[in-house]
């Protein structure tokens, strides 16, 4: 198969390409666009309801109340810990402002600002994700961010799962709207009558929403583009059989986010490949959940490869399992999330172990991370040049005479003349 980025490029074409649905996304924000609210509700509608009239778009504060007492006590329990874990982790990585004096005797203040709005989009379909809720929400509000909303695909009834609408209030959320697909993003981004418009959209979704995020990316701020879930488990030669049955769960685990997904394992072992590939074909007939996604097991020269492979494939996840490879987890710099021991299960960092589900696909993980403070906050320069202007300008206005901007370079020497000491 080659070297390790020759190999982890096969592996990833498993899963590469699909239709482009760009023109149909781009036809539905436009209308929105255009039509605001009564082609939200007609789109919502068409691609929601299943042609049902739909239901108010904002969900009522009532009604948010009601989910929670739908809600099992140990769902609940658990909802608690993984906001509490999320809101910790989060709240570490807020920045805060940071002053630098330079040379000359200028002073720049680098301040930390969050957005003033910002929606999280949870999936619909084959089940709820309250999950999602808590890693978008809890993270914009560690951020600072004041304003922040939900927005999820009602089925053909109108509703949102009561799982969703009950996390949304253990979260604080306010405004909830019954609306998915790309004309909830449009709506979001352009605001109707009734959809508030927001600085950030972030969240997982469909090819039409992580499209629709794409297109409106220079009107709006994104978390990036959100591909099916891949996982990347990585076995030192040395595992025993009960490590080996745990990453088989960790991979059929992965295997039940559906069509799409890739799930990989890789080990220096052809032992280990080859026992892991028995394993896995006997338990997935045990678990109906599994989904069609597609499954590979390759085999390297040693741990060096290993590394090398998991670093040019970039994993939404990637898992260390053996002390061998443990050893050399501070040589891992691409992956979305990295579990570390057999104990590190990846169904922890999807639910409450602290991490963000939300994590870059597809090998963006060589560019992007996972959803943090950072991407509803945004750094500005303030800039005080006081008495340092004689110094700047004798070093400014040349270059911007090189670059063929004499004005530039007069409004440099202007403040030597005028001096304002401010």
């Amino acid at each position: 198969m080659g070297g390790p980025a020759a190999a982890a490029a096969e592996v990833r074409s498993l899963v590469a390409g699909g239709a482009s649905v760009a023109e149909e996304v781009r036809v539905i924000l436009e209308g929105v666009r255009t039509g605001g609210e009564q082609a939200l509700i007609d789109y919502v509608r068409r691609f929601d309801t299943g042609g049902q009239e739909p239901r108010p778009m904002r969900v009522s504060a009532e009604e948010l109340d009601e989910a929670i007492t739908q809600l099992p006590l140990e769902l609940v329990a658990g909802l608690q810990v993984a906001i509490a874990n999320v809101a910790s982790v989060a709240e570490a990585g807020v920045g805060g402002d940071r002053r630098v004096s330079l040379a000359q005797g200028q002073q720049i203040t680098l301040r930390e600002i969050p957005v003033s709005s910002a929606a999280v989009y949870v999936p619909g379909g084959r089940a709820p994700y309250p999950s999602t809720v808590v890693m978008g929400v809890v993270t914009a509000r560690a951020a600072g961010v004041i304003e922040v909303a939900v927005c999820s695909p009602p089925g053909r009834d109108g509703q949102i799962d009561p799982a969703i609408l009950g996390t949304c209030r253990l979260c604080g959320v306010e405004r909830v709207y019954r609306m998915g697909g790309a004309h909830a993003i449009a709506a979001l981004a352009h605001g109707t009558d009734t959809v508030d418009p927001v600085d950030v959209i972030v969240g997982p979704g469909n090819l039409y929403v992580q499209e629709a995020k794409h297109q409106l990316s220079a009107s709006v701020g994104i978390d990036g583009f959100a591909g099916p879930s891949d996982l990347l488990v990585a076995l030192g030669g040395e595992v025993g059989e009960h490590e080996l049955k745990l990453a088989a769960l960790d991979m059929l685990a992965q295997g039940e986010h559906g069509e799409g997904s890739l799930v990989v394992a890789v080990s220096s072992s052809g032992a280990v490949c080859d026992a892991l590939a028995m394993l896995l074909e006997r338990l997935v007939l045990e678990r109906a959940t599994v989904g069609e996604a597609s499954f590979a097991i390759i085999e390297m020269e040693d741990a060096r490869s290993v590394v090398d492979f998991a670093n040019a494939f970039a994993a939404e996840h990637l898992q260390l399992i053996g002390a061998e490879l443990e050893a050399l987890a501070h040589t891992i710099r691409s992956a979305g999330c990295l579990f570390v021991g057999s104990a590190s299960a990846t169904a922890f960092g999807d639910y409450l172990v602290g991490s963000n589900h939300v994590l870059p696909t597809a090998g963006a993980a060589r560019f992007a991370s996972a959803l943090s403070p950072r991407h509803f906050r945004r750094t500005m320069a303030e800039v005080r040049v006081g008495d340092a202007a004689a110094k700047l300008a004798a070093a400014g206005a040349p270059i911007a005479r090189a670059e063929g901007f004499e004005v530039h370079a007069e409004s440099m020497e202007a403040r030597v003349v005028e001096n304002p000491g401010q």
